[in-house]
């Protein structure tokens, strides 16, 4: 009886047969240039689940020849690290290179414990991180390490990955599969795998039933943390305090890290309230700052005040639609000349040549560069009426 898990059994040995990515791993792309030239460094893949971290750990410790050591966060600790490093090298001289999955779960003392074999060059280390490296990693190993960022996987990618099965799906099957996956590939293998094995073939009814166990099975280890936390974000945005509520009881209940759930008001903050109810933010950063210092379980009440206060409090996503509306035209148009009038001019050549001219202080002119005079990023309702006020 066949056991390998079909993710497992069609995992990519070299870069050529991988699935995505293309940023990283495509011609002249940083990490496929690090692994044809054989470069040995530490760096950490964060990304969302099933996009190829773990992947991408074993193609570059295959290019490198290494001897790869694979360990969880979740279970592992410094006598793990300890028995890596007091291996004997004398009959093995490849280098070791350590894959720590779910990096954002060592603590700081492991951490600490971990980076002076970074810092020598004993170990070369690959994380990865469904979580912001900058906030889980300690700033003396993310010094050390070269952070890379995966993207979800399109849902052409995920129908390829899952045609190198060979196993037989109906074209409705693989693009109904290929929508809901959310691109994570492993859902989708994993989901295809289930409907085989249980229906001896793949028809779309077969595969929805499928899906469905494979989505209760993810959601024990943990994978609902983004189904859950996209519901909590999105009843607060309607104003559903009830709801927002319920959400992050549930995530609480179901051992989220509180930092985590803290973060996202944070930016929920920036990103719906906005202007509508500025001090939003202020609420916000105090109620990660209450996480930080206090922690469970008394820190889920201030979490609750927190979510209520956004749920209840007006919406304003002006200032966030207005960035990145900016952000399309400095792409564009890349670094345009800045008017004359606004440059700094600390040198007496510099205001020869026009510098600072003509500035005057609270000008009601548009200090915009000429090819966008007349843009308007920021678009709220009232808002000539507001500045006048």
């Amino acid at each position: 009886m066949e056991t390998e898990p079909l993710a497992h059994k069609i995992r990519p040995k070299t870069l050529d047969e991988f699935v995505g990515q293309r940023e990283l791993v495509g011609e002249g792309k940083p990490l496929r240039k690090a692994i044809e030239e054989r470069r040995l460094f530490s760096f950490i893949l964060w990304g969302p689940p099933g996009v190829g971290k773990t992947t991408l750990a074993k193609v570059y410790a295959g290019a490198l020849d290494a001897r790869l050591y694979e360990l969880s966060a979740v279970s592992a600790g410094k006598d793990d690290i300890k028995r890596i490093m007091d291996e004997s090298s004398l009959l093995d001289a490849r280098p070791k290179v350590l894959f720590l999955d779910e990096i954002h779960r060592f603590n700081k003392a492991q951490q600490d414990f971990l980076l002076p074999f970074v810092e020598s060059g004993r170990l070369t280390l690959i994380g990865a991180t469904t979580e912001n490296p900058s906030f889980e990693v300690n700033s003396a190993l993310l010094s050390r390490c070269r952070v890379f960022v995966l993207k979800s996987l399109s849902e052409d990618e995920i129908r390829l990955i899952l045609k190198r099965t060979k196993i037989k799906i109906p074209k409705d099957a693989l693009d109904w599969l290929a929508s809901l996956s959310n691109g994570d590939a492993r859902i989708a293998l994993s989901a295809l795998e289930n409907a085989r094995a249980l229906y001896g073939k793949v028809t779309l009814d077969n595969l929805k039933q499928a899906f469905e166990q494979v989505f209760i099975r993810f959601d024990k280890k943990g994978d609902e943390h983004y189904d859950t936390i996209s519901a909590f974000i999105k009843s607060m945005r309607s104003g559903d305090a009830d709801a927002a509520l319920y959400y992050l009881a549930r995530m609480i209940e179901g051992g989220e890290d509180p930092k985590f759930v803290a973060r996202r008001m944070v930016i929920f903050a920036s990103e719906d309230v906005g202007l509508a109810q500025p001090t939003a933010l202020v609420v916000a950063n105090e109620v990660f700052s209450a996480v930080e210092n206090i922690g469970l379980p008394e820190a889920a009440i201030n979490l609750a005040h927190g979510a209520a206060y956004l749920a209840l409090a007006a919406k304003d996503r002006s200032s966030y639609d207005a960035y990145f509306e900016a952000l399309a035209d400095v792409k564009r148009f890349g670094n345009l000349p800045i008017p004359m009038k606004i440059r700094n001019a600390p040198t007496k050549l510099m205001k020869e040549l026009g510098y600072h001219k003509g500035y005057e202080k609270y000008d009601a002119g548009s200090y915009l560069p000429e090819k966008l005079k007349g843009k308007a990023y920021l678009k709220r309702k009232n808002r000539e009426k507001e500045d006048r006020s």
